[in-house]
């Protein structure tokens, strides 16, 4: 008898039934109880937003369709904060699963053509994810979120089509304010909000991932955020580019060569993203030699831009 998920998230009462398991085993250690009857195993990993979100499938029924974050990390387009929840869609109006600690239900329409399957599990499709997640998220996050569905599989003004199908829903006019700003270019969800940090301060919208040839090793050098005219780049600094000594030590040899090449090169962690936005600011707008500008003036063009 196979057991849908067994062994990493499953039903508890299909596979105590299968002879699996059995009720003491599901109480003890080695699994852990994330929603009714639904169950994962414990191995030493934290239980992360797809684990979450596949129990959520499993919880929610025959009909439920994974979407939203879920959605994004089961296509591998991982957007979502941390601790976010797993999210579901069911028919609108049929009755059943209801939202709970770590699930939201959602009752919504979807067209046939707007749900995948990743591994046997159903979930909506890249551009239907995009849609609602810029519908439903703040406005940066929104716009992370398009970026990354969007990279290397479609254009985002294609939601376009998903505002005219969908005119009444909740949130319509968020996602016409994401594609403002969306580039489906950005390499990662920090390069997105580091390139909103300064393209919603009024500086110039500067290339995302643009390659620079490097000569000596015969291979192109991707930069982040690139105003070629200017040999500037804007580079995050994530926790991977200090994950090893290896790493670190090639990380600071291809910043060199980019320097020696006539590159200005700025870095920015998230650190400083979070509780420096203002400096970042000043600092490129000083590098592209740009007058500086007070907050007033900046929320003015912001306003006007839009």
């Amino acid at each position: 008898m196979t057991i849908p998920g067994w062994p990493e998230v499953f039903r508890g009462t299909a596979a105590v039934a299968a002879g699996l398991v059995t009720p003491d085993q599901l109480r003890g250690p080695q699994y852990e109880r994330v929603l009714p009857d639904t169950y994962v195993r414990v191995d030493g990993r934290r239980t992360d937003l797809r684990l979450r979100s596949l129990a959520a499938h499993h919880w929610a029924g025959p009909d439920a369709v994974l979407c939203g974050y879920s959605a994004a990390e089961l296509l591998d387009r991982s957007c979502a904060p941390w601790h976010a929840p797993a999210e579901v869609v069911v028919t609108a109006g049929r009755a059943g699963a209801r939202s709970r600690q770590g699930v939201i239900v959602r009752r919504d329409v979807l067209h046939p053509g707007e749900i995948t399957e990743v591994d046997g599990v159903r979930v909506t499709s890249r551009m239907r994810t995009a849609f609602d997640l810029a519908r439903w998220l703040s406005p940066t996050e929104g716009v992370v979120a398009v970026d990354a569905l969007a990279r290397g599989a479609f254009a985002p003004d294609l939601l376009l089509n998903f505002t005219v199908r969908y005119v009444g829903l909740r949130g319509v006019r968020n996602v016409l304010d994401a594609l403002t700003w969306a580039d489906a270019r950005s390499g990662s969800p920090p390069e997105t909000r580091l390139r909103l940090l300064l393209v919603r301060a009024g500086l110039p919208r500067p290339i995302p991932q643009h390659p620079v040839l490097d000569d000596e090793r015969r291979r192109a050098v991707w930069l982040d955020l690139v105003w070629p005219e200017h040999r500037l780049a804007v580079e995050y600094d994530g926790d991977d580019h200090f994950a090893t000594p290896e790493k670190a030590r090639a990380d600071a040899q291809r910043h060199t060569r980019l320097v020696a090449a006539g590159w200005r090169v700025l870095r920015y962690t998230a650190h400083e993203m979070r509780h420096q936005p203002d400096r970042i600011v000043a600092e490129v707008r000083r590098a592209l030699g740009l007058p500086h500008r007070d907050a007033r003036q900046r929320a003015v063009e912001i306003d006007n831009s839009r």
